[in-house]
This record gives C-alpha cells, structure tokens and sequence, in this order.
C-alpha cells in the first residue's frame, strides 16, 4: 500500500521494475478474487438436467452394492467344495492356451469385470444343446427389449469374448443369432431345458430336417431336481440328401445317424484324418492351460460365484420382508 502511495503522489525515486511488480500482483490479487466469486455464484446456479457425482455414484451401485458384505468362503472349503466338473460349467474363465495371447494382468482384470458382471445379470448353467431363451435391450422392437428362443448350437470364446450361439427355425428359415455372453445389451438369460448333446458343436444341424431345430417360443421350462445330473440327450440327426455345407464324414460325429455315403467317400475321409492326434502328448500341452493354473481360478471363480448366489439370496429375503 505505501508503495502504491508513492506512485499516487507522482513519487519518480521508485525503479521501474518494483511499479511493475506491485501493480501486476495487485492486478492479478482482483482477478482471482473476481473469478473465485464467478465460480462459487456458478457453483450455487441451479443447473438443468444436472446431478452431482456423489449423487451419480450413489445411483449408479445395484442393490448388491448396498447389501452388507458377503462373508467369504474359506480356502480350505472352497477346495473341498469346488465340483470336479465346474470348468465345464464356467468354462470361459479359463485363458486362452495361446502363449501369444497370454497376459496374466489383462486375465485378472477381465475376470474381476466378469463378477461384476454376474451380480447383475444372472448367467445360468448351460451346455451345448440346452434349449435357452435370451432377452436383449432392442430399441427397433416396441417394447424396446425383444425374445429369442433356441437350442445352444456353440459356445466359444474366454474371457470377455465369450459368446454362445442359439439356432431356431422360424416362418420355414433357419436363424442363428449369437450373444455376448457378457455383452451389456443383455438382460435376461433362461434356460428353459437343460441337458447336453453327444457332440461339443451342433453345426450340422443346418444340414439337418426343420423339426431338430425347431422350437416354440412359448416352450415351457423343464424343470430339472435338485442334485439331479445333467442329462445326455442321445438323440440321432438325420441329415439331409447332399450337399451339404460341410464334409461331414471327415468329422467324429457321434449325434448323427449313417450318411450313407458311397465307400470311396468313407476311404478319401480315412486318408485325410489324423488319428496320431489323440496321442500327442505335445499337442494336447499346447491345447491346455496348466492343472495347477486352471485349479487356482477355478477356486477363485467358485468363491465369487458362491458370495454373488449368498448376496442374491439375501437380496431376496430382504424384499420379501419390506412386502
């Protein structure tokens, strides 16, 4: 302030560099304090269509989220209690064998997205040949969602990539849609009959008479007992006269009748297969994740499918009880 005296009363002792320096801190003092009063007069503003983030996040968690934390399942339990089998349940969170498409990080983050996932959306056991209904997000259909019932023909895919794909004949056409098992479009996942197939892909079911592919869209689910297993539909396709969009003696198909082929078909299929491959050992190690690896995620997948079930069952209860 005395200095800003000085220049006021025409004082010319003062350097020019201190007048500079006093009057461009003043300047700058009243600028910041002018657009402190903007901002905060911006801050108070109502503004439209405008949430805070606290806000945003709060509406962004699902009931799970708000539910109390879920006990987890000890180690030495969740060794004792995972299946045998459950790889082929979940097979998807099992890696790709590929060393070229490998990255421990990348797996880790993708599997932790998938659990997430799954405490949004339940994704039920199925298996190749299940008869499944899916309900999508479609803002084409009226009600802005729309229904597909099929038989499961494929699944495929690890990690986030996983898909399945359903068949079903409609109007006389045969459709094939496939699904994201993950994608964000979809809603809700049924599995109107559960049981397996005598072969791992049902493509040949192109090749096949309407009435294997086809299924109503109001097909009443079957219920399945609890602790019963799975069952094996041992059903034998009949395929249709040649062509056909595969060779399909060159395949070990074993949920097809005879092709009646002529034998010089049967002989060019036996030249062309290679029967060694069962036996290679080397093949078979390149094909596979490592036991101890795949034991380790199983476990893990086991644990946080358990928590993500014991959650739901106390989301349950806890609207039954607020009805």
């Amino acid at each position: 302030m005395a200095l800003l005296a000085h220049v006021a009363r025409g004082c010319s002792r003062i350097p020019k560099l201190q007048l500079e320096a006093a009057l461009s801190v003043r300047f700058q003092s009243t600028l910041s304090h002018n657009d402190t009063k903007a901002r905060r007069a911006r801050e108070l503003r109502p503004r439209r269509n405008y949430l805070l983030n606290d806000e945003v996040e709060q509406h962004r968690k699902s009931l799970l989220q708000q539910s109390p934390e879920v006990e987890e399942i000890p180690v030495q339990q969740a060794e004792a209690n995972v299946p045998r089998d459950f790889r082929h349940v979940m097979p998807e969170f099992l890696p790709d064998p590929n060393p070229l498409y490998r990255d421990r990080v990348t797996e880790k983050l993708e599997r932790m997205d998938m659990y997430r996932r799954r405490t949004c959306i339940d994704i039920p056991e199925f298996y190749v040949g299940s008869i499944m209904a899916v309900t999508m997000a479609d803002h084409h259909a009226p009600g802005k969602q729309s229904r597909f019932v099929g038989i499961c023909i494929q699944r495929s895919g690890t990690g986030l990539r996983a898909d399945f794909t359903l068949r079903n004949v409609i109007d006389g056409q045969g459709v094939e849609v496939r699904f994201d098992m993950y994608g964000a479009s979809l809603q809700k996942i049924e599995v109107l009959k559960l049981e397996q197939r005598l072969d791992d892909e049902l493509f040949y079911l192109r090749d096949a008479a309407q009435e294997y592919s086809t299924i109503p869209f109001d097909f009443e689910p079957v219920p399945l007992p609890k602790g019963a297993t799975v069952p094996v539909n041992s059903t034998k396709v009949k395929l249709n006269p040649r062509p056909w969009l595969e060779r399909w003696e060159r395949h070990e198909l074993k949920g097809v009748e005879d092709l009646n082929l002529p034998e010089k078909k049967y002989r060019r299929a036996r030249q062309v297969a290679k029967p060694w491959e069962r036996w290679d050992l080397m093949k078979r190690q390149r094909e596979s994740i490592n036991e101890d690896e795949e034991e380790s995620i199983m476990k893990e997948t086991y644990m946080e499918t358990e928590s993500t079930r014991r959650a739901r069952g106390r989301q349950k209860a806890s609207l039954k009880k607020t009805r």
